[in-house]
């Protein structure tokens, strides 16, 4: 039997938040130091995901990426902001931001690192708080990932891996109930063929002096899936050996993007972009086994991926984003799991399905971002699609969300629902290039059961960046008491951060 999806689904509580006026956001009377987060009570009333919750509140914590931020006079340093949750929502002022210059973080600000371009969430160390590991991008990923420790006053510390920063991944992929890391190296891009890219799978619990388990071999050779379009060396015998497609390597670069189980066998899965040669991006999947991964071949056009269960049949489906369309249209296609994995042909949504807002319009770039989570509590998951380049009124590219609902038959174009600035109730006002839309996010941080979205767009107020939260409920998502915060409401470097280009 399958089992339950294990969705991601935060829930963003705001409270008292600035508001975007003309575009620009107002500050919040906010303290100088950062405000920690400590446990509340009455966690049994409430319902976030355990992964997801920091300070072991009950409530979702959101995380917030500006690898762009300036720190410590080092330009693109990068740095991550951690927004904490509660009944009322989400309030900046109890927040953290992490970055290599941050007490207790290794290593030093560096420019161009790029320190917070991915992240990944899962209690390590099993001690009922989830833990934060941030990676840097580019030129930086030699420079390795850091572990922040969750706690009951929230994230502390900062542990070390070394070499492994590319895009750490947390999930349970052997299957043992505990959250285990895949971690890359840095890996060029360029050329006609992928690269050996170095890779470890770290089985869980993880130790707070950053020591796994165990180390496993990342690829299982003996359970390659028939057809995959690479095969491991044969003179690869040796584990400890760095080689193209042996155990401890992968055909490469790749950039994982979501996580959860699509054939319903109880192992986690990865879906990820792939790099497919002569400058060309695809996405792949990595399937979870108790003795490392089993590839599936690689599938054409790139995209936006998240992961969850959309028809309530415990297998959880894929989601992809087709931004980069010939076109410039742009779609989103959903991929049902199954005992046997993923079930194709896929199902395709663009502005032209029926139920779905909007008009297709070259550039809308609808796809550009997705993500998964139950917004209405029905026990299905539903989809936010960011359309970042569509036209709000006569305002070029201010962008916009657009929820689509799961039910028992799969996502639906029914009951769709579109927000972007100019809608009632959302703070702020639509302008030129904003890019609403540009990362979203689906998770429970009011922990009442319902996802609430979190959406940016990196653009806003100069490229300083801005997210915003909407409620969920019942019947979908409400601007209703609806927040927007930006880098100088949470007192964080603002110059040109792109606050917002990745959301967890």
């Amino acid at each position: 039997m399958p089992r339950s999806s294990r969705t991601v689904r935060l829930t963003l509580p705001l409270v008292a938040a600035s508001l975007l006026v003309g575009g620009g956001l107002s500050a919040l009377a906010l303290g100088q130091g950062s405000a920690e987060a400590t446990a509340g009570a009455g966690r049994a009333d409430v319902a976030a995901e355990p992964s997801d919750d920091f300070n072991g509140d009950g409530y979702g914590d959101l995380v917030v990426g500006a690898s762009d931020g300036t720190v410590s006079g080092k330009t693109e340093a990068g740095y991550v902001a951690v927004t904490y949750g509660a009944k009322n929502g989400l309030d900046p002022a109890r927040k953290k931001i992490i970055s290599r210059s941050t007490s207790g973080v290794p290593g030093a600000a560096t420019a161009k690192e790029h320190f917070g371009s991915a992240f990944t969430k899962g209690d390590l160390d099993r001690d009922g708080y989830a833990d934060l590991v941030i990676g840097v991008g580019g030129r930086g990923a030699d420079a390795g990932s850091v572990i922040l420790w969750g706690s009951r006053s929230g994230l502390t510390g900062g542990t070390k891996i070394a070499a492994y920063g590319r895009t750490p991944t947390a999930g349970d992929f052997d299957g043992d109930g505990t959250t285990d890391l895949a971690l890359f190296a840095g890996a060029p891009t360029y050329g006609d063929d992928g690269v050996a890219q170095q890779a470890r799978l770290w089985k869980g619990p993880i130790a707070r002096t950053g020591k796994p388990a165990k180390t496993l071999d990342f690829m299982d050779r003996s359970q390659w899936d028939r057809g995959s379009d690479q095969r491991p060396d044969p003179t690869c015998a040796d584990p400890d050996r760095e080689c193209e497609n042996g155990p401890r390597s992968l055909s490469g670069p790749v950039t994982p993007e979501a996580v959860g189980d699509l054939n319903g066998d109880g192992y986690d899965d990865i879906a990820m972009g792939r790099y497919a040669g002569d400058g060309e991006w695809g996405w792949g999947l990595l399937y979870g086994s108790p003795t490392g991964f089993k590839h599936e071949r690689a599938y054409g056009a790139s995209g936006a991926l998240a992961i969850g269960d959309l028809n309530g049949d415990g297998y959880d489906d894929l989601v992809r984003g087709d931004s980069d369309y010939p076109d410039y249209k742009s779609r989103v296609y959903v991929t049902y799991g199954s005992a046997d994995g993923l079930k194709e042909p896929a199902q395709k949504f663009d502005q032209k399905t029926p139920g779905v807002p909007g008009a297709e319009e070259e550039g809308d770039n609808f796809g550009r971002s997705v993500a998964v989570g139950d917004v209405t509590g029905d026990g299905y998951a539903d989809v936010a699609v960011g359309a970042v380049g569509e036209d709000v009124g006569t305002v070029t590219a201010a962008g916009s969300v657009v929820l689509l609902r799961g039910s028992a038959d799969g996502v639906t174009g029914a009951g769709a629902q579109v927000f972007h600035q100019n809608t009632a109730g959302v703070p702020g006002v639509a302008e030129k290039d904003d890019l609403f839309g540009s990362a979203t996010a689906l998770l429970d941080v009011t922990g009442d059961g319902h996802a609430d979205l979190a959406a940016s767009a990196v653009l806003e107020n100069a490229r300083a960046g801005a997210v915003w939260s909407l409620r969920g409920t019942a019947t979908g998502l409400t601007a209703t008491g609806s927040v927007a915060f930006g880098p100088k409401d949470v007192g964080a470097p603002n110059t040109n951060a792109r606050f917002g280009e990745r959301l967890r």
